[in-house]
């Protein structure tokens, strides 16, 4: 028996991220081989990766990435999607057998738009009745689960270690122009294909390393806005706050960041008056929205891509960029493997957010 000090357990999971400032798509086997260096950061109970672009026949249309345990979890779920959207394509996700991804689920996409006369009489927009179209089936259908539902974008996830993933689902078959990974060490939850990164809620995506000591706060606050976080995870309740902060109440990124990664109140103290004033009315409005403990996540959406660490800096994170492309990552040999002699290298102050969109560039 070896004792401590004598064997590392590593952990900390991993994540990586990848955008062309120009929106050139690109394959998925960048991704894969940007996380693979971090392998000893995950222990193959989760991997995952968005990929945004992906679809562009299809750029239009809801692309919903389900898994299903059963027959009958699949044919109650296609009754409701048949009964709320205009499917136009219903198939499987092209998937490899490979050795190291096992007891996998049925994983099916469908492709649709909700139709007009259900927009009508419920009087929600698009994008508002297919969130709650989401939360329907992951709260009601037992052994379904909608792991992907933005327009033009996909998650991809299972159990296993990340670079299994990607390999599982042929990534390297699919080309775009923002990709995020993760490498999942779960610290609370079980391994299990839902519970794998990124969560994602509409194009929303999130990947996330550390864990949040305001879980339960965070939670008991966005349920009472709509949302259900049915896989009791930190993750998921991140991707629910961005969601409400950016889409409902129609928040900049830099201001969802100010709320979620607020400064101290002896930082907020010494700031000018007109800045005191803006951070103390985020930090009263929104304060079961501040997310406690250590974090580096990746959001990804429409059109761009954001980095964001805890107010503390407690989590690793480095982003590189060379020429059209940026690069963030939890070690910066994740960025040298894809890109060996990037332009610039820095890793961002705690709470600093770092958006990246597409035909804009970086900014800090």
């Amino acid at each position: 028996m070896q004792n401590e000090g004598q064997i590392r357990i590593p952990s900390g999971c991993a994540i990586t991220g990848v955008i062309s400032k120009s929106g050139e798509r690109f394959s998925g086997e960048t991704a894969i081989r940007s996380i693979e260096p971090m392998h000893d950061r995950s222990n193959g109970l989760g991997g995952g990766f968005a990929a945004y672009g992906i679809y562009p026949q299809n750029r239009d249309l809801y692309a919903f990435h389900v898994f299903y345990d059963s027959a009958r979890a699949k044919d109650e779920c296609e009754e409701i999607f048949q009964s709320s959207f205009d499917v136009s394509v219903a198939e499987k996700i092209p998937t490899r057998k490979i050795p190291q991804i096992t007891d996998e689920p049925a994983v099916w996409r469908y492709f649709g738009l909700p139709y007009d006369k259900l927009l009508q009489s419920t009087g929600l927009d698009e994008r508002e009745f297919v969130a709650r179209f989401v939360m329907k089936i992951n709260t009601q259908i037992t052994g379904a689960y909608v792991f992907s539902s933005g327009k033009n974008m996909g998650v991809f996830k299972a159990v296993g270690f990340p670079e299994d993933v990607g390999r599982y689902y042929r990534l390297e078959d699919y080309e775009g122009y923002c990709w995020t990974a993760h490498g999942r060490y779960p610290t609370n939850t079980p391994g299990w294909w839902g519970g794998a990164h990124p969560f994602s809620l509409l194009d929303y995506t999130v990947v996330h390393n550390g864990e949040i000591s305001s879980y339960d706060a965070n939670r008991r606050w966005i349920e009472m806005f709509g949302y259900r976080c049915t896989l009791l995870t930190d993750t998921e309740v991140i991707t629910y706050i961005i969601d409400y902060l950016n889409r409902r109440q129609g928040m900049s990124l830099t201001e969802t960041a100010d709320v979620i990664a607020a400064p101290f109140w002896s930082e907020i103290d010494r700031m000018s008056p007109e800045e005191q004033k803006r951070y103390t009315y985020l930090r009263n409005v929104f304060s079961g929205l501040l997310i406690t403990g250590p974090f580096s996540i990746l959001l990804g959406f429409t059109g761009g891509m954001m980095a964001l660490n805890d107010r503390l800096k407690l989590r690793s994170m480095v982003v590189g960029e060379k020429g059209d492309r940026v690069y963030v990552a939890s070690e910066e040999c994740a960025i040298r493997t894809v890109e060996p002699e990037p332009d610039r290298l820095w890793s961002p102050r705690g709470g600093e957010p770092v958006v990246i969109r597409v035909n804009e560039g970086v900014r800090v």
